[in-house]
């Protein structure tokens, strides 16, 4: 069981849990920092606390193995999948299948720890839905990137709910600062999506798959990937207009984020793509949980 286990959350890459984990952190900081609409503060709870990540690394095991259950057959096709535990034959479909049914129900479980704030509950199953519905969009669009952006977008705004959820039904305009945190997020992760589906590009286009490589050449993914990020750095640039504790340390912050993008771009070319687990991984591990460090210790400072 312990090996099994252990090549299950290598399958679903469990380490990836960092690029969604730090913005649903943040936006539970900044839930709990800043004042509503009519002036009050809001408690937080060790239960809501364990809520949030008990949900998050749930909502992301089922969504992810769910993945791998789906894209099976394509990803035994693909010479750079094809030794993926499920084609490999590591793992079996139904242990997989097990593991997937556990962590969603264990997800919409875990929503019960925010009662007697009930939307958590009420939303648990359209938003898993919506999250494993990103495993058929390269069937279909070419956006695929944006559903995994607005995948990971829901993160924050799910946390702002799930500790906001009165003030939100009452002052709908509350949300806006975990909107704005999420519209960062979902251009960010649909601009590093891009650029590691450059991997695969010929290879969609062989299997009439869909994705942004495919359809516009690696050169004109690399360029729509650079807009979207640049995208994200103007809405984590627009979030102190919303959230007016922010100050000079935030700002310094999100300069280094944008350095820290210029650099992922620049580790990649059109005829060079042996870099893009570097700037997949290693640059954007940083870059999350520094707008965690950096938005966190300015507000907290405040």
């Amino acid at each position: 069981m312990p090996e099994r286990l252990r090549h299950i959350l290598e399958m679903i890459r469990f380490s990836h849990t960092v690029f969604a984990m730090p913005f649903a952190v943040l936006a539970t900081i900044m839930a709990w920092c800043l004042p509503a609409p009519s002036g009050e503060t809001v408690s937080l709870t060790w239960q809501a606390c364990l809520g949030i990540v008990l949900c998050m690394v749930f909502a992301r095991s089922a969504a992810m193995a769910f993945n791998r259950l789906v894209d099976r057959k394509i990803d035994a096709e693909n010479p750079r999948t094809a030794t993926r535990h499920l084609p490999a034959g590591v793992l079996s479909v139904q242990s997989v299948v097990l593991f997937t049914l556990a962590c969603s129900l264990g997800f919409v479980a875990s929503t019960l720890l925010f009662w007697p704030n009930w939307l958590p509950l009420a939303l648990s199953v359209p938003v898993l839905a919506f999250l494993c519905g990103y495993s058929y969009t390269k069937r279909f669009t070419s956006l695929a990137h944006y559903w995994l952006g607005i995948s990971l977008m829901l993160a924050p705004i799910c946390a702002w709910v799930a500790i906001r959820g009165e003030v939100v039904l009452a002052h709908p305009a509350d949300i806006l600062p975990a909107l704005m945190l999420g519209l960062g997020v979902l251009f960010w992760v649909a601009g590093f999506d891009i650029i590691y589906a450059c991997q695969d590009a010929e290879f969609d286009r062989d299997a009439k798959l869909r994705s942004v490589p495919a359809k516009f050449g690696v050169a004109g993914a690399l360029r729509i990937a650079a807009v979207s990020h640049f995208l994200a750095v103007l809405a984590f640039a627009a979030l102190p207009f919303t959230a007016s504790s922010l100050g000079v340390i935030y700002w310094i912050g999100l300069a280094a984020v944008a350095a820290l993008l210029l650099y992922e771009h620049a580790l990649v070319r059109p005829s060079d793509l042996s870099k893009v687990n570097l700037a997949f991984f290693n640059v954007n591990t940083v870059i999350g949980l520094g707008v965690l460090a950096f938005t966190s210790i300015d507000l907290l400072w405040n």
